[in-house]
């Protein structure tokens, strides 16, 4: 068997791992690569290997980093099945059509820029009418349902415990008469995370590929934010305030809204109404409602007591789909949450509340995601008195408060934990979806308790095992 790995190596976007047994070939996640427009386009463009070739694709779940570029995967001549856990199926169809409109729009804005300088046209990497078209072949699949792809290769999807549906992929394999089982973790979720499963741990497991993204520091406990979260909400709205959270739209977006609807449930909160305002994130609660069988123990409990038995839908709560609905959240004054996309303020209608928001100090604006450098949400989240919207300069006076312990992704103290779970069998385990300072101090503390075998593969290397 050998093992390429052609995305998310030394980096955290891209994931895309190519598996070659038994004379076929699989190909573990296919992710688009996100960085700088020109880099991504390039990267995004091209695949290290035949699409036509392909025999078939696991797919771990359904962020754009692992799930982007199928599109493209199969405008390249793929004609196979995506197999994926139900709720990524969905997840995934909702996903990949909004990408494709992205890829539309940022090809069309680029296009006008080009013509300015008299410079031929560039085609997005995919259409809505593409991303349509790899949905035909996704393929659900049950969690622990065992299933056979191609010749010799057994596969389960097991909970990973990231976003709903997301999956740790177990391949048990037979080559040339041995017996071994591979161990993709995607990317690996926390535990006693509201409405998530925690993540199933490896098991009799020889070679295991795992994500690092956070090996360098643990997480803060998420009571510990759920607490933080309940003091900024109350704070503001006994001043009369808005609470305006920029949020991802897939994951974060529905934690927050059962997080508030059990704070107002248990009257540790005023009523008063909640929004939450991203197309989006509108389309993905309804993927998370149609699948409530898959939440975790805790939240089935909270909805067979609770007086609506749903755990993203109260009736203080309003999904915002139209623009006018959207517009008029900012004529109102009285208290409310709007929680809208993009989680790092970029783009999307979060623009319009926080410029119509952000010069009144009964508001705050809550950050509960990390920022990358040069956004408004990194500007924001360093108290920058002045910011500019839409090319505007605004004054900051309202509060900003930031909220650290809401990650997805697992941090240094289960990663570590996950990968010794592996520790009496396992051969070798890779590092991906992760960068250099995420994966050394990973690889030292499990060098300590005996794992010398963890590696850290370069981007297209390849090895055999």
């Amino acid at each position: 068997m050998r093992i390429y790995f052609h995305g998310a190596a030394q980096t955290v976007t891209g994931s895309q791992h190519l598996i070659e047994v038994n004379g076929h070939s699989l190909l573990l996640d296919c992710g688009l690569f996100q960085g700088k427009r020109k880099l991504a386009y390039q990267i995004n463009r091209s695949f290290p290997f035949d699409c036509r070739k392909l025999d078939a694709v696991l797919l771990s779940h359904a962020h754009i980093d692992h799930s982007g570029n199928l599109p493209h995967l199969i405008k390249n001549g793929y004609r196979g099945r995506v197999y994926a856990t139900l709720p990524t199926v969905d997840m995934a169809d909702v996903m990949l059509r909004d990408s494709g409109k992205i890829h539309e729009y940022d090809a069309m804005y680029v296009n006008k820029k080009r013509a300015r300088k008299g410079e031929p046209p560039i085609e997005p990497l995919y259409t809505i009418e593409d991303a349509a078209e790899a949905c035909q072949s996704l393929e659900p699949v049950a969690y622990d349902q065992p299933f056979e792809p191609v010749p010799g290769v057994r596969v389960r999807f097991v909970e990973a415990g990231h976003i709903l549906g997301s999956a740790a992929i177990v391949l048990d394999i037979e080559e040339r008469g041995r017996k071994f089982r591979l161990w993709f973790s995607g990317d690996i979720g926390r535990t006693n995370k509201p409405l998530l499963r925690d993540p199933v741990f490896p098991s009799e497991t020889d070679y295991l590929i795992m994500e690092c993204t956070y090996g360098d520091k643990p997480h803060n406990d998420p009571d510990q934010a759920y607490q933080e979260l309940l003091e900024v909400l109350a704070r503001t709205i006994q001043r009369g305030g808005k609470v305006i959270i920029p949020s991802f739209a897939v994951g974060r977006t529905q934690e927050l809204v059962y997080c508030i609807h059990k704070m107002i449930d248990e009257g540790h909160l005023p009523r008063i109404p909640v929004f939450v305002d991203s197309p989006l994130a509108v389309n993905i609660s309804d993927v998370f409602r149609k699948h409530r069988a898959y939440f975790d123990r805790e939240t089935q409990e909270f909805m067979a007591n609770d007086a609506h038995h749903t755990a993203l839908g109260f009736d203080l709560l309003t999904y915002v789909r139209s623009v006018e609905e959207s517009k008029a959240l900012n004529l109102r004054k009285d208290p409310m949450i709007i929680i809208s996309a993009s989680g790092m303020a970029e783009t999307g209608r979060i623009l319009h509340h926080l410029k119509n928001n952000i010069e009144d100090p009964r508001n705050t604006v809550l950050i509960v995601s990390w920022q990358a450098p040069h956004t408004l949400g990194r500007r924001l989240a360093d108290r920058e008195k002045r910011v500019k919207i839409f090319g505007e300069v605004y004054e900051r006076r309202c509060e900003v408060a930031t909220i650290g312990g809401f990650s997805a992704h697992a941090g240094q103290y289960i990663l570590r934990d996950y990968a010794l779970a592996a520790r009496e069998r396992v051969k070798k385990v890779f590092l991906v979806h992760g960068e250099k300072r995420g994966a050394d101090p990973l690889m030292e503390i499990l060098g300590e308790r005996g794992m010398e075998a963890v590696y850290f593969p370069e981007v297209h290397s390849e090895w055999e095992v």
